[in-house]
């Protein structure tokens, strides 16, 4: 996806972006996509932890070894160009390969002066301010960049205080050539980033009835909640290419810091807060439920404390990684070679604590009781990654070989119990794809690939990786500005995993814990289309994207994941909806346009099971309408407003942890945008 289609609708959600790519699902949870859960070719979306997620080709998570869960995502606005890779491709990527990579590509530093000032305003007190200043003079050059988001919210809360959120994102590249002139040339590039979030969010829902009758009410439970994280990284990169680009090797050293502090409600003196919520008539929960929504005060037996805490984690990714690229011939036969290796270092530093607190009078107070600590460990991960293939091209046949090789070596240390554990994984993935051109247009493919997953640090030689084989074939067409392609796909567990998060529902003792479900298979088809066609000064963009899924559990088992729980061979796999429909169409002129999107997302179960959909238990039918607009009364002044969610569909979207979560509503935003 490149800058062009970014800019039709100016998203600061990444699901709303990824939904025009076939084969990525998302789950959803705040509205906003401050923490986005996505998922490709059927795996687990919760916090896109079965995807290798990378900004300019380097690892961007928090710890993407040691506790792959992405709390922290980039600001879409940065982005220039973003790339979804599946299939055998993936195998490039990694330590995540069953499902693929997703790359985000920021700004490159401009070949001459150039700056840009965008500002937007809107609904719930939304707010923007994105600008950028970079030139290259001689051998230097260098580009500033920063992005502020804000808005109040959209969920109420019976005080009235502030449900939004704020974050900042900046961005600072330097670059020199040794000698441009010089037949290897040698480039040094330094990107510096920082980032903050302040974000009165929490994982409490509602109910159901309470949904149907407000689904944008917070109950008074959650008004303590809040996350606060900083994020902080240094990517240092040399490039070297040889006389008339025969190589180019490209070696990068990252470091990366990131703290979080997610004030919010962790659970119930005695009860469940999912279970509440899901059975809130029953007699044994209406105190409970009560209490939560603030109708009633505490009882003060301490059954229905409120116990609220920070877990606060520290993290740590740094690493070096190169990649050479060259290009050969052996007879009539051209090769593509890549090869590269990455040696990687992350780790993750917990303390949860948790405070009761009482409801009175609709305000939570100190219950009186002594600070508890729930979590405290420590875990690390040492990896080497390796990686090569080589794209051989006869005539109208490209065959790509490719091989990786991930070594892993981790330990996990937990403070309160005095226990800790090393563990190592080692995984050899092949992988070959082929594309054959029947015509100039039109061409098929083909491609089968070990996927894996690593366990979670400190395992034992018992826990398994996730391992699968996976196919995929197709046939795609392209002529000039037009484009279809049709893949299907087949992914064969060996042994399908998750590892508990708290998004995800899981207590405090599974954190981070593997769960395996044995054998299953996700299978699928894929389409999308694209054109632009030219009517005089008027251009037409438009572009189709269809994924059918089916997803089957082939062993029985009983998991104390809740996201799994008691499994039969044949139930359906939670979190993958059969159909996922997205159509956008637009009419530009140079001086004025229009773009629409209609999404179409089917209801997807929350947990596994063979019977029709219960609604008690799945996310809701969901189909919504963008639309984003603009006026260019100069070259340099771009007039804008986009509405999201123009229908104002009102859709359960996720119920994890604790209860139904709801999607934004209609919001209209206004901006300018100044380009010299």
């Amino acid at each position: 996806m490149r800058k062009q289609q970014l800019e039709r609708f100016s998203y600061d959600d990444p699901t709303s972006v990824l939904m025009q790519v076939p084969g990525v699902y998302m789950r959803g949870e705040d509205g906003v996509g401050l923490r986005p859960n996505i998922g490709i070719r059927g795996g687990n979306p919760d916090r896109s932890k079965k995807l290798t997620l990378m900004e300019d080709g380097v690892l961007f998570g928090p710890a993407p070894y040691s506790a792959p869960a992405a709390y922290y995502f980039p600001l879409m606005a940065r982005m220039t160009q973003v790339r979804v890779v599946k299939g055998p491709s993936a195998i490039a990527y990694g330590p995540q390969t069953v499902g693929g990579a997703i790359d985000l590509l920021t700004r490159q530093i401009p070949l001459k002066t150039s700056a840009m000032v965008d500002l937007a305003l809107g609904e719930y007190g939304y707010g923007k301010a994105h600008a950028f200043v970079g030139t290259t003079m001689g051998q230097w050059g260098f580009l500033v960049e920063g992005v502020r988001l804000q808005n109040t919210g959209f969920a109420n809360l019976p005080s009235g205080a502030d449900t939004g959120s704020t974050r900042n994102d900046w961005m600072v590249k330097a670059s020199y050539v040794v000698d441009p002139n010089a037949a290897t040339k040698h480039r040094f590039l330094m990107k510096l980033s920082y980032g903050d979030e302040t974000s009165n969010e929490t994982y409490l829902g509602q109910s159901d009835a309470d949904f149907r009758v407000d689904p944008y009410r917070r109950y008074a439970a959650s008004q303590l909640d809040q996350m606060k994280n900083h994020r902080t990284g240094v990517v240092l990169t040399h490039t070297m290419e040889g006389p008339e680009t025969a190589y180019t090797l490209k070696t990068t050293l990252y470091r990366f810091d990131y703290t979080r502090t997610w004030n919010k409600l962790n659970r119930l003196g005695r009860a469940s807060a999912s279970d509440v919520l899901a059975s809130p008539n029953d007699p044994a929960n209406a105190g409970y439920f009560a209490v939560l929504r603030g109708d009633i005060d505490s009882s003060g037996t301490g059954a229905d404390t409120l116990y609220v805490g920070p877990n606060k984690r520290w993290f740590v990714s740094q690493g070096i990684q190169s990649v050479l690229t060259t290009e050969a011939k052996t007879g009539p036969i051209a090769h593509a070679i890549e090869a590269g290796a990455r040696l990687h270092y992350d780790d993750i530093h917990r303390v949860h604590t948790e405070q009761g607190y009482l409801m009175q009078s609709g305000v939570l107070v100190p219950a009186g009781e002594a600070e508890l600590t729930t979590t405290r460990n420590f875990a690390q991960t040492h990896a080497l990654a390796l990686h090569v293939s080589d794209a051989m091209t006869y005539r109208g046949l490209t065959v790509t070989p490719g091989l990786r090789a991930e070594f892993i070596a981790s330990r996990a240390e937990d403070y309160l119990s005095n226990v800790s554990q090393n563990g190592f994984t080692g995984a050899f993935l092949p992988g070959v794809g082929a594309y054959y051109a029947l015509t100039k247009e039109l061409g098929v493919l083909g491609g089968a690939y070990r996927g894996f997953s690593p366990p979670p640090p400190g395992s034992s030689r018992e826990v398994r990786p996730e391992y699968s084989v996976n196919y995929e074939a197709g046939a795609r067409y392209t002529r000039g500005r037009a484009r279809a392609e049709v893949v299907g796909f087949f992914n064969d567990y060996q042994n399908l995993t998750n590892i508990c998060t708290q998004s995800g529902g899981c207590v405090d003792a599974n954190l981070d814990r593997q769960f395996d479900a044995g054998t299953a298979r996700v299978y699928g088809l894929e389409t999308s289309a694209g054109v632009e066609l030219p009517a005089g000064p008027v251009k037409v963009p438009a572009t189709t994207a269809y994924t059918l899924t089916y997803g089957e559990f082939q062993s029985d088992f009983t998991s104390q994941d809740p996201i799994y729980g008691t499994v039969r061979a044949g139930d359906k796999i939670p979190y993958i909806p059969r159909h996922q429909f997205n159509l956008a169409l637009g009419i530009e002129h140079r001086l004025a346009g229009v773009n629409t999107s209609v999404n179409y997302v089917a209801k997807m179960r929350e947990v596994a099971g063979s019977a029709p959909i219960d609604e008690t238990i799945a996310t809701d039918e969901q189909v919504w309408m963008d639309v984003g607009g603009y006026f260019q009364p100069l070259k340099w002044l771009k007039i804008y407003a986009n509405v999201r969610n123009l229908t104002g569909a009102e859709n359960i979207v996720g119920r994890r942890p604790y209860g139904a979560r709801v999607n934004a509503p209609r919001w209209v935003q206004v901006g300018v945008k100044a380009t010299f």
